[in-house]
């Protein structure tokens, strides 16, 4: 109940900096998110793709190029993408198109992530059917048979291809998004055309776009270098096929750049860094990031993203902003450093008490404490923790992600359940040797004073667990945590003196027993703060 109602707080801190929160597990997995991969289209950039030239196969400025594009994107009925709309608006700007009443849209083949090529037939005021198609140089190369250069046809031998390919590889370094346009005029046909039909095609050229990174963003190889992320380690789509999944697993773990991925390239880069045992965030808003966003430990979109993006996503931003993120990045670590105080405190409590129970039973003749006066404890406990949710915390426990590492909470139970245990004990001595709780007729005596002793020295504990710091002097509890406590405190102290007490077989306990158990917090606090400090040098939790 607790780590659920802490959750839910961080959810809702989250939505008044801007993020929803649609699967609620997804806080504390971007609490421990230690990649984020982003598309860089519309997250790390503006999303207003400027289409920056227009050129033939050796980067000639060509208008007979945009032409081809115009048409293409004019008469495509898909859902036209940012690149359709700056061809368009520059086309239209410079008035450098084709005269569309005189071309009418006889077919379209409609992209694909396979193909990476879209399509659309026009015939041509000279009656015949013109194929003009666009899409990532790579995918049209191999449909090419020739190119255009000054007006002429040239074959695409071998020994050229590498050269073209040179010319849209350098528009690449540069920072720009390339297409490639190329078309071939054919003899009108009276059944359809499909993608069989994307072949012996001519290679026109090249459309550059721009889209510059966005002013949040930290100050392609272009747009990482403007963000300030290294790109000395780059690959590409075509490299990753060639890879079987362990040896992306290791080119993953230094490539900061992945450029020309389909769908399932992301998703198996996604995979890829999971296996090493990363904490993996994806962010995206397009169709082709939906098994991407799936796949990642948790998904992130936008609410301007399509829909099937945000159906995939477990956060949404509200608005398309690095900082945004950074604030969700940091309240999940929150909620989650938070959880773990609670887990912490929890497991290392019941661990120790385990311990006394087990011990008390074997020398005691009655119980070392009934079963109404357990769930009271336990009831009274429960209530103290609650107010965890409130709780500050330290700043170097948000600077770096922090993983669910279940050695670093063993270890932790183990080395500071038994502290309690050690205190426990000597209560259990105190009340058989200093105020000879041995008989039967004085087994309230001795569950009280355990009573009053477990429940003050699992309320205050929290205070040392919660921070790596000095407890009170370094770090200071939220208001409403320092509060509970001491109200639980309060209440474990007065319950034995209230009517309600003998109900739950309580007794008055003597003056002499208040001052020892001020004695045995003060030295629980000391010794359970030194093994903690132990435990952090040792670099165990």
């Amino acid at each position: 109940m607790i780590v659920t109602v802490c959750l839910s707080k961080g959810a809702m801190n989250m939505a008044r900096k801007k993020v929803i929160v649609k699967r609620i597990n997804a806080i504390q997995n971007l609490g421990a998110m230690d990649v984020l991969c982003t598309d860089k289209t519309g997250t790390l950039t503006r999303d207003h793709v400027i289409l920056s030239s227009h050129c033939d196969v050796v980067l000639k400025p060509d208008n007979g190029v945009l032409a081809l594009a115009y048409l293409n994107s004019h008469f495509q009925t898909g859902l036209k993408n940012v690149m359709d709309r700056a061809v368009l608006s520059h086309s239209e700007s410079t008035h450098h198109h084709a005269h569309i009443p005189a071309y009418a849209k006889v077919d379209e083949i409609p992209f694909d992530f396979e193909r990476r090529i879209m399509s659309v037939v026009v015939r041509t005021p000279e009656g015949r059917d013109r194929i003009i198609s666009k899409g990532a140089p790579e995918a049209i190369f191999p449909r090419c048979t020739h190119f255009e250069l000054d007006g002429e046809l040239s074959p695409m031998e071998h020994v050229r291809i590498d050269e073209l390919r040179q010319e849209y590889e350098q528009l690449g370094r540069n920072g720009f998004r390339v297409l490639a346009i190329a078309s071939r005029d054919v003899d009108p046909k009276d059944s359809g055309y499909g993608r069989g039909d994307e072949k012996d095609l001519i290679l026109n050229g090249y459309l550059a776009f721009l889209d510059p990174p966005k002013d949040t963003a930290a100050a392609a190889k272009k747009v990482c270098a403007d963000v300030g992320l290294p790109t000395e380690h780059t690959l590409l789509g075509v490299q990753i096929e060639e890879m079987n999944d362990e040896q992306l697993a290791d080119a993953a773990e230094h490539t900061t750049l992945f450029a020309r991925v389909s769908p399932a390239h992301k998703q198996r880069i996604i995979h890829a860094l999971q296996s090493r045992r990363h904490t993996v965030g994806f962010m995206g808003d397009g169709i082709n990031d939906a098994p991407a966003l799936r796949a990642a430990d948790v998904g992130v979109s936008v609410d301007t993203a399509v829909d099937i993006a945000k159906e995939s996503a477990d956060l949404i931003l509200l608005e398309k902003s690095l900082l945004v993120l950074e604030e969700g990045v940091l309240e999940g670590r929150k909620v989650f450093a938070n959880i773990l105080k609670y887990i912490g405190m929890g497991a290392s409590s019941s661990f120790g008490n385990m311990f006394s129970v087990l011990g008390a039973s074997i020398f005691l003749p009655y119980l070392p404490m009934t079963p109404i006066q357990i769930l009271t404890n336990n009831l009274l406990y429960d209530v103290s923790q609650t107010a965890i949710l409130t709780d500050a915390v330290d700043p170097e426990q948000i600077a770096r992600p922090r993983p669910w590492d279940m050695g670093s909470i063993a270890r932790f139970i183990l080395f500071i359940g038994p502290c309690s245990s050690i205190f426990d004990y000597t209560t259990f001595l105190i009340m058989l040797y200093v105020f000879n709780a041995w008989a039967v007729d004085k087994a309230a005596l001795f569950q009280t004073g355990w009573f009053v002793e477990s429940l003050l020295t699992q309320t205050l504990i929290i205070h040392v667990i919660r921070t790596r710091k000095l407890p009170f002097l370094q770090s200071r509890a939220s208001g409403p945590l320092i509060a509970m406590t001491a109200a639980i405190m309060s209440v474990g102290v007065l319950i034995p003196f209230t009517p309600i007490g003998p109900y739950l077989g309580f007794t008055t306990l003597p003056p002499l027993y208040w001052l020892l158990l001020g004695l045995t917090l003060l030295a629980y606090m000391l010794l359970t703060q030194g093994v903690k400090a132990w435990l952090i040098r040792r670099v165990w939790i």
